[in-house]
C-alpha cells in the first residue's frame, strides 16, 4: 500500500527553551538576526513574520527565525494564518541582566 506524504501539523506556539549564554550569544552574532531582535524591541509588539524590514530571501529568514526561536531569544505564536514573534525581552533579561541594554541601546 503507497503511503502518503503529509505534513505534520505546526505547534500553535513555539516552546519556551531554557537560555543558554553561548547559544544567545551565537543567535545575536548575525547582523541579520540582530536587526529582527532591534525591530521586535523597538515594536513593543507581535511582528508577523512577513512584516519585518529585511532584505534576505524567504527562505533565509526562515532559517533566521528558527535560530531566534531555538536559542530562546523569540518565541513564535499563530494567529489565524500569521506567525507572530515575540522577543522574550523579560526572559533575556532575568538571565543575562544587561544584555539586551548593552549591545542594543534603546533609542531617545
Amino acid at each position: 500500500m503507497p503511503t502518503t506524504s503529509q505534513s505534520r501539523p505546526r505547534d500553535d506556539v513555539s516552546k519556551p527553551v531554557k537560555l543558554d549564554a553561548i547559544a544567545v550569544l551565537r543567535a545575536l552574532a548575525d547582523p541579520v538576526r540582530l536587526d529582527l531582535v532591534r525591530q521586535l524591541r523597538e515594536s513593543m509588539a507581535p511582528i508577523a513574520c512577513g512584516a519585518f524590514d529585511v532584505a534576505v530571501a524567504k527562505n533565509t529568514l526562515s532559517h533566521h527565525f528558527k535560530t531566534l526561536r531555538e536559542a530562546g531569544v523569540i518565541v513564535t505564536h499563530r494567529e489565524g494564518t500569521a506567525a507572530l514573534n515575540v522577543l522574550q525581552e523579560d526572559e533575556l533579561d532575568e538571565a543575562f541582566p544587561g544584555l539586551l541594554d548593552a549591545i542594543l541601546p534603546r533609542r531617545g
